[in-house]
């Protein structure tokens, strides 16, 4: 080959390299007087321009981290990438990110995990089924609730669980643990006698009809109202991790029953991130909705004390069985903290407490709605034990996420 040929094929290569992939740095800064741990860092691939197949992100010192990429929207490509990362008091850290367009994204530690399944009738216990799936649609009618294992889709962390019931009331339930660690795979929710003996963790709240933790239902004015007349509805796990899960509810044709007002098309994305107990609810719709009114809040656990500001932040902790009164053999009683924390822009009034729920009406919303929830167990060996401290956490969570790290 003579060097014209040569020169021709490194220019080739080099161009077709530099194609191949993007590099650049980014910073990431945290405003806040207090530590962070367990930091989300979340960009939004679209405006780099490449077909993203593989990424590679590293710290300051050039070490690689564990990093995630996600398509949302299930058209193959993916459209976000996260990592996380503990920061200091006003600290600023640096990384690169390498994005390819060529690859396959490595393979990193899981620390979430997420599962749905149908119930097997050949498994004749009901603590271990086999049959996962990742989404299941049903019409106007149909109710999945006891053909699903676990009644809906769970997922964790090494700290918190969570599961959302697959029918009409789509609450938010959690699952406590005693120490830190994956558990799901394992007890899939229903841990048996060996496991609890061997210090699994188990289902700690009774949710029944109400509000459960941080559940959105429909308002009619005066009372809260279930998701009944929905046309279509689709539960999925979006993403399993390594980082962070993503569990997703479409409710398709909802009747609100806000008085005089439209069906609408609701997405509802509850998203865990690795380290912490907290989980982000963020809510689209088809439309702007700036007049229609939901609610959402925490159940009213017997025996619990109220925290709040007024302004969205709300918590409680008490104790109450974690089963209905006819199933609590074999349990005991569960003493819980719960929070919720919704910006003051979508509150429209905190109602009184009632015998089941400490409710929200909220609403003021454009085409989306955000807000998160959180809880402990007085299990955990990790955690908080009580209402001071649990209250004293909640504060200090709301100061977090008003002010978010920056990213540039």
């Amino acid at each position: 080959m003579n060097k014209r040929l040569i020169t021709i094929a490194a220019i080739v290569a080099i161009c077709s390299s530099a194609m191949a992939q993007k590099s650049f740095n980014i910073s990431v800064n945290n405003p806040s007087k207090t530590e962070r741990k367990a930091t989300p860092v979340v960009l939004n691939l679209d405006k780099y321009g490449i077909n993203v197949k593989a990424a590679v992100v590293t710290n300051s010192a050039g070490s690689e981290i564990a990093s995630q990429l996600d398509d949302l929207n299930g058209d193959g490509r993916y459209d976000e990438l996260c990592f996380i990362t503990d920061m200091g008091k006003k600290e600023s850290q640096s990384f690169n990110v390498k994005l390819l367009e060529q690859g396959k994204q490595k393979e990193y530690k899981p620390q979430v995990y997420a599962e749905m399944l149908l119930s097997n009738k050949k498994i004749k216990s009901s603590n271990k089924q086999d049959l996962y799936i990742s989404s299941l649609t049903v019409d106007n009618g149909t109710n999945p609730y006891n053909m699903l294992h676990h009644h809906g889709p769970a997922f964790e962390n090494d700290m918190v669980g969570y599961r959302i019931y697959f029918d009409h009331r789509q609450t938010v339930d959690i699952y406590g643990k005693y120490r830190k660690g994956l558990e799901l795979k394992q007890t899939q929710f229903y841990p048996d006698n060996e496991q609890k003996a061997a210090g699994f963790g188990d289902d700690v709240l009774w949710v029944g009809q109400t509000l459960g933790l941080g559940t959105l239902r429909g308002w009619n004015g005066v009372s809260p109202q279930m998701l009944q007349d929905v046309d279509h509805r689709t539960l999925r796990i979006v993403s399993r991790g390594p980082l962070r899960t993503i569990v997703e509810v479409i409710d398709e044709g909802w009747n609100t029953m806000n008085p005089g007002k439209e069906k609408i098309d609701m997405t509802t994305r509850y998203t865990l991130y690795a380290g912490r107990r907290d989980c982000f609810v963020d809510i689209k719709f088809n439309k702007p909705v700036p007049t229609y009114q939901f609610v959402t809040g925490l159940i009213n656990v017997k025996n619990s004390v109220e925290h709040s500001n007024k302004k969205g932040l709300r918590g409680c902790w008490g104790t109450d069985w974690p089963v209905s009164e006819k199933d609590s053999a074999g349990h005991k009683r569960e003493t819980v903290g719960l929070g919720i924390y919704i910006p003051a822009k979508y509150v429209i009034s905190e109602q009184p407490s009632n015998k089941d729920n400490y409710p929200y009406v909220i609403g003021n919303a454009t085409d989306e709605l955000h807000y998160n929830i959180t809880f402990c167990s007085d299990n955990e060996s990790f955690g908080y034990h009580s209402s001071k401290e649990w209250f004293q956490y909640l504060d200090a969570w709301k100061e977090e996420l008003e002010l978010p790290v920056v990213i540039k």
